[in-house]
């Protein structure tokens, strides 16, 4: 092996001196395939996607007894068949069911969300547990 010390042996001419430059051409490649896969996704994310959830069996009877928690498409909340004022729900539920510690509510579909927010939260707040009750849609 050969080396050349006064440059006359060497394959550039001139003497002039290796190039150090970084190249930032694939880096600025990856980069642009990078946000335009992050400006897919952001859609996507923010849109939501549309997923067919799966059916669950309906049972035509229940092996709890729990007290029903009704909200009509007005904003009226009964306990059972009797109205009553969402401040007295707690109250009670706690004297006609002592020791329960779940309830259902039912709303209509038209109820408004925020009724029953309330409803749930009052219930959440006195530490029940709480199962919606919800109806399937018969798909023929």
């Amino acid at each position: 092996m050969a080396i050349g010390v006064s440059g006359s042996g060497g394959r550039r001419s001139g003497g002039a001196p290796p190039l150090a430059d970084i190249n930032v051409t694939p880096f600025v490649d990856v980069v642009l395939v990078l946000l335009i896969i992050f400006m897919i996704t952001a859609h996507a994310m923010e849109s939501g996607i549309d997923i067919d959830v799966p059916q669950t069996k309906t049972v035509a009877t229940t092996t709890k007894e729990l007290p029903v928690v009704n909200v009509t498409k007005a904003g009226e909340i009964f306990l059972g068949k009797d109205p009553i004022n969402i401040n007295l729900l707690v109250d009670e539920i706690h004297r006609r069911y002592p020791g329960q510690t779940a309830v259902y509510v039912r709303g209509d579909r038209q109820t408004s969300w925020d009724i029953g927010v309330q409803v749930m939260k009052v219930l959440g707040d006195a530490k029940f547990a709480i199962s919606v009750v919800t109806q399937l849609e018969d798909r023929k």
